[in-house]
This record gives structure tokens, sequence and C-alpha cells, in this order.
């Protein structure tokens, strides 16, 4: 079992990252944005993956958690994180990254944009980051070892893709790359479809009837 369940982890996790890039490309007209998001995530899944790894396998710190015995990662803890961290991360992407391309919308001036989208979005993304965390925390405090290990995987990763991948580089990457950020190819725009989740073109049809 534990076989099928590592050979199935890389497709698992190709899978639903080719789709959020899908989806992401779509929803943000850009390359760069969805493209930023998932190496993103894959960057919080390596971190969290190696932050359990140090403590469940290598027993780093894990007397002060009420872990006796160190052991290998089980088995099935990469799917249930990949999983779970994923789903989170998109969620505080979509929250942070929406009001800014709203912003950049309306503007075009991307630095401005990174700034109202902190701003406006980045206490919804820590707010709902802690709220997760206090969740996944109360797991370390079980007996059961198997529930340490997901409360610790879940705990550090909610911390880590909010704090460090969400507000902090996707940000700074944003800022660096400038309009190239919201660059598409215009083959690429006639291609797919257009989803107005900001409601800024159905915002500027009324305008105009007005």
């Amino acid at each position: 079992m534990s076989d099928k369940l590592n050979q199935a982890i890389p497709l698992f996790a190709g899978v639903i990252v080719l789709l959020a890039f899908i989806i992401l490309m779509v929803v943000f007209r850009s390359i760069l944005i969805p493209l930023k998001a998932v190496l993103g995530f894959v960057l919080s899944l390596l971190a969290t993956l190696g932050f359990t790894t140090l403590i469940i396998q290598d027993g780093v710190f894990a007397n002060l958690i009420g872990i006796d015995t160190t052991g290998p990662i089980l088995a099935f803890l990469p799917v249930i994180t990949i999983g779970l961290l994923f789903g989170l991360a998109m969620d505080y992407e979509v929250f942070l990254m929406s009001r800014i391309h709203e912003a950049y919308t309306s503007t075009q001036d991307n630095d401005r944009s990174i700034r109202t989208g902190i701003k406006e979005s980045g206490p919804v993304v820590v707010a709902a980051a802690l709220i997760m965390f206090s969740v996944f925390i109360g797991f370390v405090f079980q007996n059961d070892v198997m529930i340490k290990s997901m409360g610790i995987a879940l705990a550090f990763g909610v911390l880590f893709d909010a704090f460090v991948v969400r507000m902090t580089i996707i940000p700074a990457l944003t800022k660096l790359f400038g309009r190239a950020s919201w660059y598409m190819p215009k083959w690429l725009k006639r291609i797919l479809p257009h989803v107005d989740i900001e409601g800024h073109a159905l915002t500027k049809s009324l305008k105009d009837k007005k």
C-alpha cells in the first residue's frame, strides 16, 4: 500500500498543480501570476515535508511535543498534506491576487495595486491562516503520533505559505516583474474564456450605460 501511495503522489500533485495553473491563468489573464502561485505552493510543500521529517523522523525537538520514539513519515501524510495545503494556498492566493488584479485593472499601476491588495486583503489572509493554524496546532497535543504528525505538517504549512509565500514572496515577485506579471499572449487571450471575478467589466458596462 505504501509503495502504491508513493507512486501516486507525483501524479496527484502534478494534476492538481496543472489544473490550478489553468484556472488561475483564466481568472487573472496572466502567465506569470499562476506560475508564481503554483511554484509558491511547491515551495511550501517542500518546506512542510522537510520540517515534518526533521521532527518526526530525525527527532529534532521531538521531545518538546511528546514524541519519545522517532520513525519514518507515514505514507498517507504527504497525500493529506498536498490536498489540504494546496486548497488553503490557492485560497490565500485568490484572496490576495484578486484584489491586486482588480486594482491593477482600474489603475494600470502595478506598485500601487500591490500596496492596495496587501492593505485590503492582507488582513483577511492573515486572519484565515491564524484560524487554520489554531485548529491544526491542537492536533499536536494529542497522544497519537499519527495525529501529531498531521498537526505539525499542516500547522507549519499554513503559516509558511501564508506569511512567507503569499504575503512576502508573491508580492515581491509581482513588483519585481512589474507589468510583465500581467502579460498574456494575444492568441491565448482569444482562446481562453473571460472570467470577471471582480465584476470590473460589469461595473464598467453599467457606468457606460449611465
